[in-house]
């Protein structure tokens, strides 16, 4: 898979078993294992470019472009490009539940679930922030992020 232009030249692709083995799991269907998989294939496109609309390595990523693109990589899984549509997936957890490859959203529009990004535990999340940024971890504890927080989903189980 080529790299985005202006990306690290250090990044990889993810391909793992996990990829080939959940093939058959889709958004309604949680039988796939959490695993690190879906962490190390979140944490390849650290450093990409955003691009709104993008869902790949060689054309970067919005947010929900790099949730799907994960979960797809990862697991198989097939997530909309959309955030709030994203948001009707899977189950609802609560901020004191979150575990690594949980799903959280964030109001920064001025509507609801209107930004996505995936923990990554220790109150971390990496998302694709906005044109002219790059994909990057963040710190939920933030104030703005804090302020902003809508909720969060878990896909797998």
């Amino acid at each position: 898979m080529p790299l985005a232009q202006g990306s690290r030249e250090s990044a990889t692709p993810v391909t793992t078993q996990a990829n080939v083995a959940a093939n058959s799991v889709n958004a309604g269907n949680a039988a796939a294992e959490r695993s690190p998989e879906m962490l190390f294939a979140a944490l390849a496109a650290a450093g990409f470019d955003y691009q709104r609309g993008g869902k790949s390595m060689s054309t970067g990523f919005d947010c929900s472009g790099l949730v799907a693109h994960v979960f797809r990589e990862a697991y198989g899984v097939q997530l909309p490009h959309n955030a709030a549509a994203q948001s009707e997936h899977g189950r609802e957890v609560s901020r004191s539940e979150l575990e690594p490859g949980d799903l959280v959203f964030f109001n920064t529009e001025r509507r609801r679930f209107s930004h996505v990004g995936i923990y990554l535990g220790d109150n971390r999340f990496i998302h694709a922030p906005k044109p002219g940024a790059v994909v990057r971890t963040e710190n939920m504890q933030v104030s703005y992020w804090r302020t902003r927080f809508d909720g969060a989903r878990r896909i797998i189980e």
